[in-house]
């Protein structure tokens, strides 16, 4: 039993080091933040299965492009460009954050080309 766990660590290493250098995580979105996505994917577009994978390949292409620490910016600057007042003013004002939802756009592009 002692040597499963140093076998798991070393096939763990191998599949690090064959990563490329820079390589963000496969898996680097948290399974709720997967979920809600395709949750709120199928409300808009349809309950049914064939929408759930598609829907489901979309988060995962999204996932390939964008880290999720940028997602979870990009998805906040939206929301709160939703919201009004004057805090909501200066998301939508401020160019910087501009560039952050348009990485989203695009990354929402790619999936939606390869997805729908």
């Amino acid at each position: 039993m002692s040597r499963a766990v140093p076998a798991a660590a070393a096939l763990a290493a191998a599949l690090a080091a064959a990563a490329p250098a820079g390589a963000q995580a496969v898996n680097d979105y948290p399974t709720n933040a997967r979920a809600e996505y395709v949750f709120a994917c199928m409300a808009t577009n349809g309950q049914t299965r064939d929408f759930l994978d598609r829907c489901s390949c979309a988060i995962d292409r999204i996932a390939e492009v964008l880290p999720y620490q940028d997602y979870v910016g990009a998805e906040t600057i939206l929301r709160m460009r939703q919201t009004t007042g004057e805090r909501s003013g200066m998301f939508r004002s401020m160019p910087q954050l501009g560039e952050d939802v348009a990485e989203l756009r695009r990354a929402e592009a790619e999936a939606e080309i390869l997805c729908f």
